[in-house]
Formats: C-alpha cells, structure tokens, sequence
C-alpha cells in the first residue's frame, strides 16, 4: 500500500505526518505500507520549518531529512490513498487528478474525527506545532489500526 500526505508546502504537517508515520510503521515492524509527502504549491527542495523540526525531536522523528516536494512532481497517481491536511486541499486535488478523487480525503475524515482539517502551523511557534503533532499523532494512530483492520478482512 502507498500512501501520500499533502499539505500545501510540505514543510510542515505533510512532512510531519509523513516521518512520524514511518517511524510508527518501523516501531510496529508494519513493513507493507510506503509513505510520501507532497505539498500542493510546494518548493522544490525546501526544508522543514526549524518548529517542525524540533517538534518532530520530541517525538524520536528526524526530520533534517526531509526535502519538500511539489505535488505535480511526485508520484502521486501511484498512490492508494491520499490525505489532505484540509478540505482545500482536498477539492484542489480532486479538481487536479479527478482520476483519483475515490482516494482522496482529509486526514481526520479518513480515520473518523467530525473535525476536518489539520490547521497550518507555519508562522507560528511551538505551541501551535506541538498542538499540531499531536492532532497528527492521533490520527496516525486510527489510520494504522484502520488499515490493520481492513487488511484482516
């Protein structure tokens, strides 16, 4: 399985969601699931936020790693799933890549939180990242009991 976090310039939610999803994946030796990032007016190569960063710290997640990448230049139509950070970006995608629009959702829609979008930390400080994470870490959590669940059956 393959899945894609979006956000708008995966510097910050997208590329959280997608190393801490790794490290989740490791942890529990799930080794069937590739993930990805891309942000929707992402920059080339651009770097996560020094708040991501650090946030991502606290949580054992390196995430110097990390380059963004924009999402008409990744290989998002290889994708089984897609999760948006927010509804916009959802109707950006599906208007984009209306052949994939049965794969694409919000984060917390997917998992089943009535709340739909994951805000944008960026230009603020850790607090606000850290509340984000968080809100990240919790929905990881329910997707990966979501796909161990529906692998059972």
């Amino acid at each position: 399985m393959k899945i894609m976090f979006i956000c708008t310039g995966n510097i910050c939610r997208s590329a959280m969601a997608h190393w801490l999803m790794k490290k989740k994946l490791e942890d529990k030796n799930i080794q069937n699931i590739e993930v990805f990032s891309s942000g929707i007016y992402a920059m080339q190569g651009d770097i996560p936020t020094q708040e991501a960063t650090e946030v991502m710290e606290e949580y054992g997640v390196d995430l110097k790693k990390h380059r963004a990448t924009p999402t008409y230049k990744s290989n998002i139509e290889e994708m089984d799933l897609i999760l948006c950070m927010t509804s916009s970006h959802r109707q950006n995608l599906i208007s984009t890549y209306p052949n994939l629009a049965d794969k694409i959702y919000t984060l917390k829609e997917y998992v089943g939180i009535d709340e739909i979008d994951i805000k944008d930390p960026w230009g603020y400080g850790l607090a606000v990242y850290r509340y984000c994470a968080a809100e990240i870490d919790q929905c990881l959590d329910k997707l990966i009991e979501k796909i161990k669940s529906s692998s059972k059956s």
